[in-house]
């Protein structure tokens, strides 16, 4: 028997395994553009519903603390119960979701309504990568259809406001989550279809408590960030802190001792594993952060309209889209951790360029600097993903997974939070209202440059010169953030270079 003697060869995938990775990227690209077609619509939904600065971005964000909230439990759920079937699920919840996101008549239901799609999310999306990780056992058709994948999530964040544009120049803010309804009944039908079950035949328990903690140490730290960020250190964020942070500790010494953990803490000590983690955390904090008040930018202090706006910053997908051809060649010639580095520095170098553009007649600058974020952003993700899931057997996909998109979900909801924290506060310091301005002017034109341009326009030249000094404190806010965004990239850059090695015999790539 000399099967016994040599490696086995594993089985190339066939025309049902690639149309199953369209289906499961059309997944992942319904997912991003969920995550960011929303900051194109602020502006007519800040008209509409009237919500105060920090339900704006609690509507912005709390979609992704509920996912990053939910990610770790739900991968476990799918690797026990069948990924498929959580991601058909999942696909379901997100549906009805959207529709009563549509029609929410206030800012507290559009809230709800966005934990409702946060909690669908999370069930659907720790399937796509396992699902992969399991369609694919050879690792150089992996690495492409990751690279896939990951075209999806970043392309799909990115083309968020495009179809946000189109939508909100012919139909009402409610139109950005409409949509999602025709694609999901898609993935429904093609996923029933064509997705094969996979599961961890062990069937390993989920531990409830442990369950628990992962939500308890994930989402009171990332409201402590974005409230410190915004209001300063309160007796809300302390206790916030402390509990995540408790909760983290003994979460960790839980997975320790049990037998089946939710997270197997041993991963973190491989450098490969941990420093991709971050990494992959660090470049979607920069491109979404960015992105999500970029689009407010463009229209409320460039005076684009909805779809123009979109269009300007489609060349962001298109970049992250070429990332799929060149990847393989990259890791070849540079190996995993170099690659990744070169990927956040270029990031870096884009949220540079962007900080400069932002003050710079045209938009010739903008857009150049776009396409480095976005082609920067996605080759560090890609290949940063690619990490993460190559370390783990199949049967713990789902896990791994979950690893991955928590960092991701996280990168979002603190990119949102944190820069989108710092830009208002920016934005409000750099205000010098008029003397003779009543209360509620003041606090109508402080609460937002959304809501300054709502309430000033067509006031008279006294009006206009109040919101044109507010369109300058917003433009100042955005190059601050920018600049900060563009530092952590870096100082992340450094750290995968330092950190995760190079592994050119361990990474797959296709010439």
């Amino acid at each position: 028997m000399t099967s016994t003697s040599r490696t086995e060869i594993p089985s190339l995938a066939g025309a049902r395994e690639w149309t199953a990775l369209a289906v499961v990227t059309l997944a992942v690209v319904l997912l991003a553009i969920d995550g960011t077609v929303l900051a194109l619509a602020v502006p007519s939904l800040t008209a509409a519903l009237d919500p105060t600065a920090t339900q704006i971005l609690w509507i912005g964000d709390i979609y992704s603390f509920a996912l990053a909230g939910l990610l770790v439990t739900m991968g476990n759920v799918a690797d026990r119960f069948g990924r498929k079937r959580l991601l058909l699920i999942g696909a379901a919840g997100f549906g009805i979701a959207s529709v009563i996101a549509a029609f929410a008549p206030t800012p507290e239901l559009l809230i709800a309504a966005r934990v409702l799609l946060g909690v669908s999310g999370a069930t659907l999306m720790p399937s796509t990568l396992s699902i992969i990780r399991n369609l694919f056992s050879d690792s150089r058709q992996r690495t492409r259809a990751i690279a896939v994948w990951s075209a999806g999530a970043t392309g799909g964040a990115a083309v968020g406001p495009l179809v946000g544009g189109a939508l909100l120049e012919h139909f009402w803010w409610g139109s950005v989550f409409l949509i999602n309804v025709p694609v999901v009944v898609v993935l429904l039908i093609a996923g029933g279809l064509v997705i094969p079950e996979s599961k961890n035949p062990a069937r390993p328990r989920i531990d409830l408590f442990s369950a628990a903690l992962s939500m308890l140490a994930i989402v009171p730290v990332v409201y402590a960030i974005k409230t410190v960020a915004s209001d300063g250190v309160t007796v809300a964020a302390v206790v916030a802190l402390v509990v995540g942070v408790a909760s983290g500790v003994f979460f960790v010494r839980r997975q320790r001792r049990l037998a089946e953990p939710l997270i197997d803490i041993r991963l973190f000590s491989n450098p490969a594993f941990s420093g991709a983690v971050v990494a992959n955390t660090m470049a979607i904090f920069a491109f979404i952060g960015m992105l999500f008040f970029f689009s407010q930018y463009l229209q409320l202090v460039r005076g684009l309209s909805p779809l123009q706006a979109g269009l300007t910053e489609l060349p962001a997908t298109i970049a992250s889209l070429l990332v799929i051809a060149i990847v393989g060649m990259l890791v070849s010639r540079l190996g995993r951790g170099p690659t990744i580095a070169a990927g956040l520095a270029v990031a870096a170098l884009g949220m540079g360029l962007l900080a400069v553009g932002e003050a710079m007649p045209g938009l010739v600058w903008l857009i150049a600097a776009l396409v480095v974020i976005g082609f920067g952003s996605g080759v560090a993700m890609t290949v940063s993903t690619d990490a993460v899931m190559s370390a783990v057997p199949p049967q713990r996909a789902g896990a791994a997974s979950a690893i991955s998109e928590t960092g991701y979900e996280l990168g979002v909801a603190l990119g949102i939070a944190v820069l989108g924290s710092i830009q208002t506060a920016t934005y409000r310091a750099g205000l010098n209202l008029p003397s003779d301005f009543d209360a509620d002017a003041s606090a109508r034109v402080s609460e937002s440059l959304a809501s300054a341009d709502r309430f000033l326009a067509g006031g008279g030249a006294a009006a206009e010169a109040v919101l044109a000094q507010a369109q300058e404190a917003f433009t100042s806010g955005m190059q601050i953030a920018a600049i900060i965004a563009a530092v952590l990239t870096a100082i992340a850059a450094v750290v995968a270079w330092r950190v995760i090695p190079a592994g050119r015999d361990r990474v797959a790539v296709d010439h």
